[in-house]
C-alpha cells in the first residue's frame, strides 16, 4: 500500500478518485454527517445552560475520519442548517432555532466545534489518526479549545464564574473520555483495516 494512499483520511478510502462522482460523494457523506451531529445533540443529559452530549464525540469521530476539507465542511454545513433554521441543534427547536439560538448560551461551542473538527482533521491528514497516543493527543487539545472558546462565550452572558461552573467544570471529566474513546475507536479501525491488508 503506498504512503499516498497510507496518509490518507479513513474515509477517503471509499471515495472515487475524481470527477463529479467524488463530488457526490463527499457531499452524501457530509450530509450524513450533519445526520449524525444532529442525533449526537438530541441525546442530551440537562445540566442547566449548556447541556450534556454526545456531540463532540461525534464531531471527533467525523473529523477523525473525514479529514480537514471534509470534516469542516461538515460541521459548516451543520452550521449553516441550523441558520436557517432546521432543528439540529441541542434543545431546538425548544429553546430557539436559526441564529437566534446560535448567539445563545451555546454560541461559543458551535464556534468550537468547527475549530475542533479544523485540529482533528488536520491531524488525520498528516497520518496520526493512526497512532493512539497522537491522535488522542490532539483531541485533548482540541476538547481544551472547544471548552475555552464556549466558556468566553458564555462568560459574556452570565458572568465568568457562572460559565465555569455550568459551562466548563460539569464537562471536563466527560470530554476527556470521549477523546480517549474517540481516539481508540479510530486506531483500531485503522488496525483493522491493516489486517486486511489496507493502510500501514
Amino acid at each position: 500500500m503506498s504512503q499516498a494512499i497510507a496518509s490518507r483520511p479513513l474515509v477517503s478510502l471509499a471515495l472515487p478518485e475524481k470527477g463529479m462522482s467524488r463530488l457526490f460523494a463527499q457531499g452524501l457523506i457530509a450530509l450524513t454527517g450533519t445526520l449524525l451531529l444532529t442525533l449526537a445533540a438530541k441525546s442530551k443529559v440537562v445540566l442547566g445552560p449548556v447541556d450534556l452530549s454526545l456531540q463532540n464525540l461525534a464531531i471527533l469521530l467525523i473529523a477523525a475520519s473525514f479529514g480537514f476539507r471534509l470534516g469542516v465542511a461538515t460541521l459548516l454545513l451543520y452550521l449553516a442548517e441550523g441558520a436557517m433554521g432546521l432543528p439540529v441543534f441541542q434543545s431546538t427547536p425548544e429553546k430557539g432555532i436559526g441564529l437566534a439560538y446560535m448567539v445563545g448560551p451555546t454560541g461559543g461551542y458551535l464556534v468550537g466545534f468547527v475549530v475542533m473538527a479544523a485540529m482533528v482533521g488536520w491531524a488525520a491528514d498528516r497520518g496520526w489518526d493512526r497512532n493512539v497516543l497522537k491522535l488522542g493527543g490532539v483531541m485533548f487539545a482540541a476538547q481544551a479549545v472547544l471548552l475555552f472558546l464556549g466558556f468566553a462565550w458564555l462568560a459574556t452572558l452570565i458572568g465568568a464564574d457562572k460559565a465555569w461552573q455550568f459551562g466548563v467544570a460539569p464537562f471536563i471529566l466527560p470530554d476527556l473520555v470521549k477523546a480517549a474513546l474517540a481516539a481508540c475507536l479510530v486506531s483500531a479501525g485503522w488496525s483493522v483495516l491493516k489486517a486486511f491488508g489496507i493502510g500501514r
